[in-house]
């Protein structure tokens, strides 16, 4: 736990107040305890700037019973990526493994609303199978989701397969071009204008910036791949897991956003509100929820710019801070919006609607 401390004070310098808890399946070494015990040990590791607000988690396909456990942590976003629908090159890529179980893991998420958890993120790696295929079945698992209990998934990850220790790509028939990235990425917009969609650091910073223009809402800045890899990193030993291509520093990567007109935003206030699941839908789909996302994100990226951001940041922040808070609708929470701006420039912290 020592160790875990260590990580989210690293990632909390950088500016960050949502993670994502991602463990390996291990009964022996890594039970639901021990992922319990780090969501106790993130949440209560104070830093001088705060705390860590949100934690996704994203662990292998468990029991209702898991789940419940997780929800009751107050775990964000519960995230499991299929890897493949197509099953027999699912059954290919895990042989003789826990995982290898592929019905089981199809029907995680079942467990998971069944255990209480209403917000899910999906994902497949693309270059496994038919990037259509899969485009395909993750609309029909969503179709699926939202028929049965009225809520889909909150957020999709398009990651592509990419090389790492001991393997080549060169025998991999299905992996996407940039062009056919894109067009998966566009696809996925318009079948779901509700859904974030994700893109990591493996992608580089030219292909994230160009997707962004095609719909991905949320991009991971900063990024370690390897087990305890942000103090390695420090200490100039990182192991990455897989390569990564976009090495910038979120300041960087903030400083891009500006620079290309949108509005960065490290808001966690729905899950704190309790705007998840089919509340925080019935909102997405009426476009309702710009009434706090908007408001949220200037607050959000003003907070940042005052504890984390260089001078040049802070700078670029707030023109487009002052200029963006005049383009909210209603009054009422214009005026909030500047109150709570007026709050934070005066050595307040942590205000969201």
């Amino acid at each position: 736990m020592k160790e875990v401390e260590e990580e989210v004070r690293i990632l909390e310098k950088m500016g960050h107040k949502r993670l994502a808890l991602e463990l390996g399946e291990d009964p022996v070494n890594a039970p639901i305890d021990y992922v319990l015990e780090c969501l106790d040990t993130i949440y209560k590791t104070q830093n001088e700037n705060g705390q860590i607000r949100r934690v996704n988690v994203n662990i292998a396909a468990t029991t209702a019973q898991n789940y419940k456990l997780l929800q009751e942590k107050g775990i964000g976003t519960y995230i499991l990526f299929q890897e493949t629908y197509h099953k027999p090159t699912y059954e290919k890529m895990h042989p003789k493994s826990l995982k290898g179980d592929y019905e089981y893991h199809l029907t995680a998420f079942d467990r998971a609303m069944e255990g209480g958890i209403d917000d899910v993120g999906a994902g497949v790696l693309f270059g496994l199978s038919d990037p259509r295929f899969e485009v395909l079945a993750l609309m029909m698992h969503n179709a699926h989701l939202e028929e049965k209990y009225g809520v889909g998934f909150h957020t999709i990850s398009v990651p592509r397969l990419q090389p790492a220790n001991g393997v080549t790509l060169e025998n991999y028939p299905n992996l996407l071009t940039d062009k056919m990235f894109t067009k998966v990425v566009t696809i996925l917009r318009l079948a779901v204008p509700f859904t974030g969609l994700i893109l990591s650091t493996r992608e580089s910073a030219s292909m994230r910036r160009e997707l962004l223009k095609y719909g991905v809402s949320q991009i991971s800045a900063g990024s370690s791949t390897g087990v305890g890899g942000y103090k390695e990193r420090e200490e100039g030993k990182e192991v990455q897991q897989f390569k990564t291509n976009d090495e910038r520093s979120p300041i960087e990567i903030l400083k891009e956003l500006l620079d290309d007109g949108y509005i960065p935003s490290y808001c966690t206030a729905c899950y704190r509100k309790g705007r998840t699941g089919d509340r925080f839908m019935s909102l997405a789909k009426s476009g309702n929820i710009k009434y706090v996302c908007e408001p949220n994100a200037l607050m959000t990226l003003l907070e940042f710019s005052l504890d984390y951001s260089d001078e040049e940041l802070y700078e670029k922040a707030l023109q487009v801070i002052n200029k963006e808070v005049e383009n909210i609708e209603r009054e009422d929470i214009k005026k909030l919006t500047k109150e709570n701006i007026k709050k934070m420039k005066n050595g307040e912290r942590d205000f969201y609607l």
